[in-house]
């Protein structure tokens, strides 16, 4: 047995914690949250994407967390879940209208003709993080349950420039999507994390499953992300080439030391 320190051993327990990332899945940040989270106050009525353009930081620093859904058509944002802490003595309040959209009146589903059954509470509902920090609930069929997924990381900082550049694809990747997510996660030190040392927005596929259209796909999506060193997400499909992968997760190298 080895015995490591944080304190003594920042590196080695990092790429330790890395290799446990790799056996386990990302898990990362599960214990920080102990608070309950109101659920999703969800704006339906389209949100568009000018105002994702001009004011991007606000929009994603609105809650505890933000969820932007797309099919990249019309240049809309056809669904905003915003999920924020319970806060002791302060009670809920989601105003009518965000940055154009309108508020939902419904439980709503990212797939918009797939019911909302499978999702977690909604309407600003109450409850522990493990049941509204994700947008399904558990023991339940997640997002359609039959698709393919990707997932590419960039730096927060090419946020906007990153989002117009997939938008400028709409016409190639719309016919084949059930749904995009765009959503900010936080820097950390894990290895081979998307968001080793620097914080990210991320930008999710829920494709169709059919994988020649999506393999064709892939490579221009990669193409348009590669000024941002866009990383992949490992459990997602991509074709990022291994020299590729070497350049954007600096610390790969060194995790088969």
């Amino acid at each position: 047995m080895v015995k490591l320190s944080r304190h003594r051993d920042g590196e080695a327990v990092s790429g330790s914690r890395c290799r446990a990332w790799c056996a386990w899945g990302h898990r990362k940040g599960h214990a920080r949250y102990s608070a309950n989270l109101h659920g999703p106050a969800v704006r339906d009525e389209n949100l568009p994407l000018g105002e994702v353009k001009d004011h991007f930081d606000a929009i994603e620093s609105s809650a505890y967390s933000v969820s932007l859904f797309t099919d990249w058509r019309n240049q809309l944002v056809s669904e905003v879940w915003i999920k924020s802490r319970d806060e002791e003595g302060q009670a809920f309040d989601a105003t009518t209208e965000f940055f154009g959209a309108k508020r939902a009146t419904k439980n709503l589903h990212p797939i918009a003709e797939l019911s909302a059954e499978n999702c977690t509470e909604q309407m600003g509902v109450p409850g522990p993080w493990y049941e509204r920090l994700p947008h399904f609930r558990m023991g339940f069929t997640p997002s359609a349950g039959k698709e393919l997924q990707s997932e590419y990381f960039v730096p927060r900082q090419h946020a906007v420039e990153a989002i117009l550049a997939v938008e400028r694809l709409r016409d190639q990747v719309s016919p084949h999507l059930m749904i995009s997510e765009i959503r900010t996660i936080a820097a950390d030190n894990l290895w081979l994390s998307p968001c080793y040392e620097q914080p990210c927005v991320s930008i999710h596929f829920t494709w169709k499953q059919d994988w020649p259209a999506v393999r064709k796909l892939l490579p221009v999506i990669e193409k348009e992300l590669a000024p941002f060193k866009a990383r992949p997400h490992w459990g997602k499909v991509f074709t990022t080439s291994p020299t590729e992968l070497k350049s954007i997760y600096q610390k790969l190298p060194d995790l088969f030391n």
